[in-house]
C-alpha cells in the first residue's frame, strides 16, 4: 500500500493496539490525544523511531488514513478541518447512560458511523477495527494467503476509501470484508454476531457483564476467516443500538449481545 504515514487521535485501548500493531507491520505512527504530546513520551519511547507524538489536529493534518480512537461521546471533537478530505477509521461504538443518550441512534434512525459522517461532512469515513479486541489484534494478524488469516467487517460510502483501508488492514496482518455502507455498519456493531466473539470464541457461562467485559480484553484470539465474518454479517438482525451496562450473569448463548467497550 502507498500510505506509510498511519494518524490515530486517542490513545486508550483502541488507539494504543492500532499503534503498536502498525509500528511492528513497518508503518509510521502520529500519535495524538486531548491531553497533549507531552503525556506520550513514554509510548513514543517504547514504540521506537517509526512513532512520534503531535496534537490532533496536526495528527490529522500528517496522516492517512486517520484512526479515530476517541469515545464516541467526544465525536464531535474531532478536528473537522485538518480532517477534510481525510480518510477517516471509525473504530468508536455506541455505549449509551445516563449523560450520553443520542436519540437518532436510539431510534435507528442512523448508525453511529453515519453520525460522526455527518459531523465530518468533508471526509471519507469508513467504520472498522470497532469488533475485535486490541488483544486479539495483536496476535491474530497473519501474512497474505495464510489458511488462518483473520477478517476484519468494513463499511463506508466510497468504494475507493473503503479500497485504501482494505490496504491497511492488509498491511497489519488482516482481510476485510465490505459489509457495505455506512448505514449497513449496524451489521457488526455491538448487539450482533459480529461483534467481539467470532475472535475470541464462546464465553465461560455465568458471566456478569463487567466479567464479560474482562474476560474478552485477556482471550487468548481465536483466528475467523473471510467465509466466517460473511456468515455471520449475513446472519445479524438489527436490535437495540448500543448498551445499556446490565449487571446480571451472561450464559454463551447471550454473548453476543454484549458490548465491550475499549476505546
Amino acid at each position: 500500500m502507498s500510505t506509510t504515514t498511519l494518524a490515530i487521535i486517542g490513545t486508550g485501548m483502541v488507539g494504543l493496539g492500532a499503534a503498536r500493531r502498525a509500528v511492528d507491520a513497518g508503518l509510521n505512527v502520529v500519535l495524538s490525544n486531548s491531553r497533549g504530546p507531552e503525556t506520550l513520551g513514554g509510548l513514543v519511547a517504547e514504540l521506537g523511531a517509526r512513532a512520534r507524538a503531535a496534537t490532533p489536529a496536526e495528527a490529522a493534518r500528517a496522516g492517512s488514513p486517520v484512526i479515530a480512537a476517541v469515545p464516541l461521546a467526544a465525536y464531535d471533537q474531532l478536528p473537522r478541518a485538518e480532517l477534510a478530505g481525510k480518510t477517516v477509521i471509525d473504530p468508536m461504538n455506541y455505549a449509551p447512560h445516563s449523560a450520553f443518550e443520542i436519540p437518532e441512534l436510539d431510534s435507528d434512525e442512523l448508525t453511529s458511523s453515519q453520525l460522526v459522517q455527518r459531523h465530518l461532512a468533508d471526509a471519507q469515513v469508513v467504520k472498522a477495527l470497532h469488533n475485535i479486541g486490541p488483544k486479539q489484534l495483536l496476535e491474530l494478524f497473519r501474512p497474505a494467503g495464510a489458511p488462518d488469516r483473520t477478517a476484519l467487517p468494513i463499511s463506508g460510502d466510497d468504494p475507493d476509501t473503503k479500497k485504501e483501508v482494505a490496504g491497511l488492514l492488509n498491511a497489519l496482518g488482516f482481510d476485510a470484508v465490505d459489509l457495505g455502507t455506512l448505514a449497513d455498519s449496524w451489521r457488526s456493531e455491538p448487539n450482533t454476531p459480529l461483534y467481539a466473539i467470532p475472535y475470541v470464541g464462546q464465553p465461560p457461562s455465568g458471566l456478569t457483564v463487567t466479567d464479560f467485559v474482562a474476560w474478552v480484553q485477556q482471550a487468548p484470539g481465536v483466528p475467523a476467516p473471510v467465509a466466517r465474518i460473511r456468515e455471520l454479517a449475513a446472519a445479524a438482525v438489527r436490535g437495540p443500538a448500543g448498551f445499556r451496562m446490565r449487571q446480571r450473569a451472561i450464559s454463551p448463548s447471550v454473548a453476543r449481545e454484549t458490548t465491550v467497550e475499549t476505546t
